[in-house]
């Protein structure tokens, strides 16, 4: 489990009840983990998350954002990564106490609720995939997740090498977290956890988690690329960046 343990979390009186340095902090009593595809379809159902086109699609509806937040996107300005990170427009810092106490607060939301979890690879080479576990709000999040990342079904280890937590109920206000509106997505590259909330879209979870692996893999000689890629009959590969 990524390293959490700083205790001073609370910013302008922005208060939660579950300690940093709590060994509970990831444990959740009604948590539903690694459900297939098909058990996650009826909870969203069940739950009215979505309806369930003629197709066989399951049908969301995430206004009032229908897509990313990039002005609500930071990152944790910590020691750790502080030089390699190219700070602007696009990577914005965040304090450590900001990033703990919405952080916190989000663990405590997702307690009284019910949330989904499935634990993922990120990478098709076993050379330098990571371990993923991604801690929903939402059934159909979960689905997103599993859909897009590897289950991994042969995961026993309790550590995870990245956590992200997505609970769009939790807001953050801007005046007290230091973030631009309620939406936060928030990134700790040191302690590899990613932390959203105020935005129902989950096109965030999968920009979130190859913001980490672009941050990471470069450190082992690899480029990571946003891409799709399409062989030929003769072996040439062709690669397709959308600009």
């Amino acid at each position: 489990m990524p390293e959490v343990a700083r205790s001073d979390f609370a910013v302008d009186g922005c208060q939660a009840q579950t300690p940093l340095n709590s060994p509970e902090l990831f444990n959740f009593d009604r948590a539903h983990r690694n459900l297939t595809t098909p058990a996650l379809y009826e909870a969203a159902i069940r739950r009215g998350e979505g309806l369930l086109a003629e197709s066989g699609a399951l049908v969301v509806n995430t206004a009032p954002y229908t897509g990313r937040s990039p002005r609500d996107k930071f990152i944790v300005d910590e020691p750790n990564s502080r030089a390699f990170v190219w700070w602007g427009k696009v990577n914005r810092p965040i304090s450590p106490d900001s990033f703990d106490a919405l952080l916190v607060r989000t663990v405590d939301y997702l307690r009284s609720r019910e949330v989904f979890i499935q634990d993922c690879f990120v990478g098709a080479d076993p050379r330098y995939r990571l371990s993923l576990r991604v801690i929903t709000e939402y059934a159909w999040h979960s689905l997103f997740a599993r859909t897009l990342f590897t289950p991994a079904l042969e995961l026993t280890v309790s550590a995870p090498d990245m956590i992200v937590l997505a609970a769009p109920s939790v807001r953050a206000d801007p005046a007290c977290d230091r973030t631009h509106s309620e939406v936060f997505i928030l990134l700790d590259l040191s302690r590899k956890i990613a932390l959203i909330g105020g935005t129902r879209y989950a096109g965030e979870i999968k920009k979130a988690v190859f913001t980490l692996m672009n941050y990471l893999l470069p450190f082992q000689d690899v480029l990571p690329m946003h891409c799709a890629a399409s062989l030929g009959q003769s072996g040439d590969v062709a690669l397709f960046f959308l600009c």
